[in-house]
């Protein structure tokens, strides 16, 4: 594990956090769970090809698509800012929180430490998600299974949500006019203070490239997050709660400030992830009753 993570720092710091592409990331997966496990047969370890290939392809085949999903309509911009103003607006000085926190937060020439903090949570989501379902997929193959159909469901609604209703994020709609105030988009600032220069350049590419810039609503980041946790609560003690649902509350602050989302992005991406939790909850109860009735039935034939 030391020799993977001494590699992995190397190809972070030369090429980038795999943000773009989830080949390189589950390849950098799979080959920690060979360091973990390294003392099994290596018929157990292509196990993970078989597995996970599947959903690796599944994954690129939804960064395909979402780089397609804003050509079918135009994109929304006044619910959002609506939205957040009629929310916030009485403590914001009518602006959109967003606005707010850059006019007393942010600092074209300096780069705080919270920065740093933001910058580490926004890049946790390209690898936060894969890694659970990985360690999951190592510990507990059934809860795994659980944890990747909620993965996969979560990420379809939003696709599906992209290509019916492209919704421009902050940083967008200031740049185009529909903003009276400047909104700056940092995402990756923090890593030059911590001497990552080179971290940042696959995030960096993708963001220039902006192959679907209008993918704002629901907020997919925070959906994650708050997935990654929610999926969690039933198993662990209330006490332990506030920690959990620290993630998603930080990754909320970290898009909301950079200017990658509105709150109104996040509170629908919380809401997607309730219902997918209770959609994916139903089929899979559904699908346990029909086995049961099935096996019930072939024993009474017997």
């Amino acid at each position: 594990m030391v020799v993977w993570a001494a590699a992995f720092a190397v190809f972070v710091g030369l090429v980038g956090v795999p943000t773009s592409d989830p080949l390189t990331a589950f390849g950098w997966l799979w080959l920690a769970t060979i360091a973990w496990r390294n003392y099994l047969p290596w018929r157990e370890h292509l196990l993970f090809l078989r597995d996970w290939l599947p959903v690796v392809l599944l994954l690129v085949l939804y960064n395909v698509s979402r780089g397609a999903a804003d050509k079918l309509f135009a994109p929304h911009v006044h619910f959002m800012i609506d939205a957040d103003v009629d929310m916030f607006g009485w403590l914001t000085d009518g602006k959109i929180p967003t606005v707010w926190l850059q006019e007393h937060l942010y600092d074209a020439k300096h780069v705080p430490w919270w920065e740093v903090v933001t910058t580490v949570v926004y890049i946790s989501h390209f690898l936060t998600v894969p890694t659970v379902a990985v360690v999951l997929w190592m510990r507990s193959r059934k809860l795994s299974y659980r944890f990747i159909r909620r993965w996969i469901t979560l990420s379809v609604a939003g696709l599906i949500t992209y290509f019916l209703y492209p919704a421009a994020p902050p940083w967008w709609a200031s740049k185009f006019g529909y903003l009276p105030d400047h909104v700056e988009r940092f995402s990756s600032r923090g890593l030059d203070v911590l001497g990552l220069h080179g971290a940042g350049n696959t995030l960096n590419a993708l963001q220039a490239d902006q192959s679907n810039p209008v993918a704002a609503m629901p907020s997919l980041h925070t959906a994650y997050a708050m997935m990654a946790v929610a999926f969690f609560l039933p198993m662990v003690a209330k006490k332990w709660w506030p920690l959990l649902l620290a993630y998603p509350l930080a990754m909320t602050f970290t898009l909301v400030y950079t200017g990658e989302h509105y709150v109104i992005d996040v509170l629908v991406g919380w809401a997607y992830v309730g219902a997918v939790f209770l959609a994916v909850g139903w089929a899979e109860r559904w699908w346990e009753r029909r086995k049961g009735a099935i096996n019930y039935s072939g024993d009474s034939a017997a």
